[in-house]
């Protein structure tokens, strides 16, 4: 188990430690490499906010392929190409954007069509948006209620974090503090749900899943 003394763990320790199933260890090193990934993903992407959120995919991706790392390279450096690839599957699935064409025309161009992007998810999208409410909503419920009721008012009601506090009784910083600790039990709830066999993924739910997924930002 990861504790106190993780700065004097190497990064094949701690791979060693996740392996068996050590989910802090596997948050230690992408704490680590956290800085790196995201200032990658960003020259790639050319949007930090696109980063972040494809940065957190690849992690997903490292955390379910751990056993496929060998150590023939540094550890940051495998976890580096993950990111790449991530990044770049994103930006072909950008390109491949879907469209509806209405047949009736463009009046005054006979044969010519209107094409507007499809924004209905295929039925593989609903299916992967049901099943990221419903863990988003199972794991926020069995939350403990200290961190509950903070997590539900700023990232589900998105108030303002100064109408938070004043909701709750407490301070600003206070509220900022409880907040933290609520994203950061989330995200370990949600690693629970990695397996061999997939995770569930963040990206398929919809605006309001992604947002909360999106603020846990990376484990660790």
């Amino acid at each position: 188990m990861v504790d106190n003394q993780d700065d004097d763990c190497s990064d094949i320790d701690l791979v060693d430690q996740a392996r068996e199933g050590d989910k802090q260890a596997f948050g230690e090193l992408i704490k680590r490499h956290h800085h790196r990934c995201v200032s990658l993903a960003s020259c790639i992407l050319q949007d930090r906010g696109e980063a972040e959120d494809e940065a957190q995919n690849a992690y997903w991706k490292a955390f379910e392929h751990l056993d496929q790392f060998q150590g023939d390279a540094d550890f940051s450096i495998w976890l580096s190409r993950i990111v790449v690839n991530q990044c770049l599957m994103f930006m072909r699935a950008k390109r491949r954007t879907r469209f509806l064409y209405l047949d009736a025309g463009i009046p005054g161009y006979p044969g010519a069509s209107i094409e507007l992007p499809s924004w209905r998810p295929d039925p593989e999208g609903e299916v992967g948006s049901r099943q990221v409410r419903e863990v988003l909503n199972r794991e926020i419920r069995c939350m403990p209620a200290l961190l509950r009721n903070v997590l539900l008012l700023r990232d589900v009601e998105e108030l303002p974090i100064a109408e938070v506090a004043d909701r709750l009784g407490i301070t600003v910083p206070a509220a900022k503090s409880r907040l933290l600790r609520a994203r950061q039990e989330l995200r370990q709830r949600l690693l629970r749900h990695c397996s061999s066999s997939g995770h569930v993924s963040l990206d398929a739910g919809n605006g309001r899943d992604r947002q909360i997924a999106s603020r846990l930002r990376c484990p660790g």
